[in-house]
């Protein structure tokens, strides 16, 4: 019997044991901190052809006529007939008059060679 783990069932999910974020288990590399989660030979077991599907980046900006904003970044993702199949708040803050955030989105899409 070989000692190699066994090719992960795609959209299996694990949580990455440094950041607890929910992980794709075909991931070397967690995708929200970044840390390393498989090395040596059974990493190079499981090469992928990554891709980013979409990726979209924008800016706002507060103007510096009217009083603090408050923001909530949500995503919504849908399935083929628009059927809200998931639902998350990323992140809510406030901007001061002046103040501006960029905020980028990206679907990164890996395929097992």
């Amino acid at each position: 019997m070989s000692g190699a783990r066994p090719s992960a069932l795609p959209g299996k999910t694990r949580v990455c044991p440094h950041c607890k974020a929910v992980i794709l288990d075909s991931a070397n590399i967690c995708p929200s901190c970044q840390h390393h989660l498989r090395f040596g030979p059974s990493a190079e077991r499981r090469p992928l052809r990554k891709f980013s599907a979409l990726q979209v980046e924008s800016t706002i900006r507060h103007s510096t006529a009217e009083a603090a904003w408050e923001y909530a970044v949500v995503l919504s993702i849908r399935n083929s007939q628009g059927h809200e199949i998931k639902r998350h708040v990323v992140d809510v803050g406030a901007m001061q008059p002046d103040e501006q955030r960029t905020f980028t989105l990206s679907v990164d899409v890996a395929v097992p060679e």
